[in-house]
């Protein structure tokens, strides 16, 4: 797919020059900017949703989880013979 960008002056001769540097097309080092960029915010928008599901007001408290995790043992032990 075509498309036409406005880029400042100093940014497309970064671009021209990087480009150069790397022995691609310009179009090429657009393409792989975008595909980082997008990947990169991807990541962010799933940082914020675990951010989300273990924001402190979704969490037991220690001492809650200390209280279920003892009962739950109490439960799994309560016929051992020691």
């Amino acid at each position: 797919m075509k498309t036409a960008i406005s880029l400042p002056d100093r940014l497309y001769a970064d671009a021209e020059e990087t480009a150069k540097s790397l022995g691609i097309p310009r179009s090429q080092l657009y393409a792989k900017a975008i595909e980082e960029f997008i990947s990169t915010h991807k990541k962010d928008r799933i940082t914020e949703q675990l951010n989300s599901v273990y924001d402190d007001s979704n969490v037991f408290s220690k001492s809650s989880i200390s209280i279920v995790s003892l009962e739950s043992i109490r439960e799994l032990t309560k016929n051992d013979s020691w």
